[in-house]
């Protein structure tokens, strides 16, 4: 059967014939199979009939690996065992087709029972659906039981690029307000991955424009900067592949949210603080992305370097916008780690310095570093030989009697 052969379950950390005889696979690794898009390692999801977290816990010793419960009440753990994520759950329903009707999309509910020679089950006409490339809910209640599932519905048809079916559509704008009772970190979980999807950007926008967001997002309409972010324009301004799983989906984030909001989601402060910093600099170079790559160019160099600094990691997501020529000429530059200013580094470190010169800690000490930083990241500064005559010239010319000046013991 061609659907086994593109599952390759010889290569499954835990071998078919392990579960019961009643287990069946469901959801993403059966559609992904159905669009011959599996990866290397897909996650499993299986139904049983029994207790799923006493098999779980039986599999992970006969197996190994690690069994985690997910949700007690409805019998529901994963297997995490060699890299792989094996997630069991007890049917719902008396019957696996029972179980199937209670999920969301018409192509997530289709199982492949696991016993020999088994059919596709498909209850709710999926595999019809997935081959025109059409995203169907299996009904609105389904949908309201978890929130969650209307925003899974654009992720999913951003992801699969298929099209959402009118009604399906009709019903996620009717409830968008339902998602706001969904926990933050889950919520959260479906935008990154829809913020990383190939058409993500269109997605966001319609997201936004339902009141998918309206919980987290004051933004009114989607911004026309959030149409912008795509895969051409991203290639058009140089980024590689690369660097474009990187950045589109900070730059799609950032068009849509705020730190604030990402922190009502859960969301690390680390990631906070990424989008509120591209955020920051896109709004002071210029709202016109034609704009933006000469307010760049014009920024006092104490605002370039710092620019530099808080971007360093992040700056393609600045560069998708901009005209394709200044956008490849950063991206040059942004590529050569040795680059002193799109790359900042110390001149000298503040220990040194007060090794050295016999320095106090001072305020006026930390002044002298920005100094010779700002030296270093615009080329007037090569060496740390440089950086200490530098350092003593500039004592004796602005420091001298502050605290900064050497001691005299």
């Amino acid at each position: 059967m061609e659907l086994w052969r593109r599952l390759r379950p010889e290569g499954w950390p835990v071998p078919p014939e392990a579960f019961p005889s009643d287990a069946a696979l469901v959801g993403g690794a059966v559609r992904d199979a159905l669009l011959n898009r599996l990866e290397a390692q897909p996650d499993l999801d299986l139904v049983v009939a029994g207790d799923a977290i006493a098999l779980c816990r039986q599999l992970s010793q006969r197996h190994g690996g690690c069994a985690v419960v997910l949700d007690a009440e409805r019998s529901i753990a994963r297997l995490a065992v060699r890299g792989w994520s094996v997630d069991l759950a007890r049917r719902e329903g008396p019957s696996l087709e029972a179980d199937l009707g209670r999920r969301d999309y018409t192509i997530n509910a289709m199982a492949l029972p696991l016993a020999a020679d088994s059919a596709l089950v498909d209850p709710t006409g999926g595999l019809e659906h997935l081959r025109a490339g059409q995203l169907v809910a299996v009904s609105e209640a389904n949908l309201l039981d978890d929130p969650l599932r209307l925003l899974r519905g654009l992720r999913l048809s951003a992801q699969l690029g298929f099209a959402l079916e009118p009604q399906t559509w009709q019903w996620i704008q009717r409830h968008h307000g339902a998602i706001g009772a969904v926990a933050g970190e889950r919520v959260l979980a479906e935008l990154e991955k829809l913020a990383a999807a190939p058409d993500g950007h269109s997605a966001l926008a319609q997201a936004l424009g339902c009141g998918l967001l309206r919980s987290w997002s004051d933004t009114p309409s989607p911004p026309q900067a959030l149409q912008e972010l795509t895969p051409e324009r991203a290639r058009a301004a140089g980024l590689s592949e690369a660097e474009q799983e990187l950045a589109l989906p900070l730059a799609r984030m950032a068009a849509v949210l705020d730190g604030m909001a990402l922190g009502l989601l859960r969301s690390s402060r680390q990631w906070q603080q990424r989008v509120d910093r591209l955020r920051h600099w896109q709004q002071r170079l210029d709202i016109s992305a034609a704009g933006a790559a000469a307010a760049a160019a014009g920024l006092p160099e104490a605002e370039r370097l710092a620019l530099h600094r808080q971007l360093e990691a992040d700056l393609p997501a600045l560069l998708i916008r901009w005209p394709a020529g200044a956008a490849q000429a950063w991206l040059q530059r942004w590529r050569d780690p040795d680059d002193p200013l799109f790359h900042p580094r110390p001149a000298i470190d503040g220990h040194s310095l007060q090794r050295e010169l016999g320095l106090r800690p001072s305020r006026e000490l930390g002044v002298l570093l920005e100094h010779l930083a700002l030296e270093r990241a615009f080329g007037r500064l090569q060496s740390r030989n440089e950086a200490l005559r530098l350092a003593q010239n500039w004592i004796q010319s602005e420091g001298s009697g502050s605290e900064a000046a050497p001691r005299r013991d």
